[in-house]
């Protein structure tokens, strides 16, 4: 990898958001962080509300070196019945999400369903758009999950939204192993 910093490079860096009801937030993000890592760019995917490292995308980034770095709890969260326990994790993986961002030590930085994190309380919205403004200026904030605040789009500098026209989901078919998951 190449020890140059983005900063240092004089390249921007900016903040993307996927978010939606459709398939792809998580594949998009990954394909962008796939594509720095191929140009010898810093990246790491950080996952909030996933702690499954048999998923194939985890599997697949840990065996070629790219940091990975997920949720600690691996316990399913409802929206209104948050628990004491619930909240300290994610404060904690919030906590280590914001150092990481602003250590300036990786060129690209996937903080992967944030947004469903801040949905269920389990990190204010405030702390997410402060983080926003203070990113070191050479690292690429990239937010992932359904739900993005209007105001987080506000302050994004590209969002795409992921809408669903047709799903096989619909017709019955679960997700499969090799494609979504």
């Amino acid at each position: 990898m190449s020890d140059t910093t983005p900063a240092a490079a004089g390249k921007a860096g900016y903040v993307q958001i996927y978010t939606g009801d459709g398939k792809g937030k998580t594949t998009a993000a990954l394909g962008l962080l796939l594509r720095a890592w191929g140009h010898d760019r810093r990246v790491i995917l950080i996952q909030f509300m996933k702690a499954d490292p048999t998923r194939g995308e985890i599997v697949a980034l840990r065996r070629i070196g790219v940091d990975v770095l997920q949720g600690e709890s691996g316990r399913w969260v409802r929206k209104g019945a948050v628990t004491a326990e619930d909240v300290a994790a994610a404060a904690a993986e919030w906590a280590r999400a914001r150092d990481i961002v602003l250590s300036d030590l990786f060129d690209v930085v996937v903080l992967d369903e944030i947004w469903t994190a801040v949905y269920f309380d389990l990190v204010p919205v405030d702390d997410v758009l402060e983080l926003i403004r203070a990113k070191p200026s050479g690292v690429e904030l990239v937010l992932t999950g359904r739900r993005a605040p209007r105001e987080a789009i506000e302050a994004a500098d590209l969002v795409t939204e992921m809408r669903p026209l047709k799903h096989y989901y619909d017709a019955g078919v679960p997700a499969r192993e090799g494609i979504e998951y």
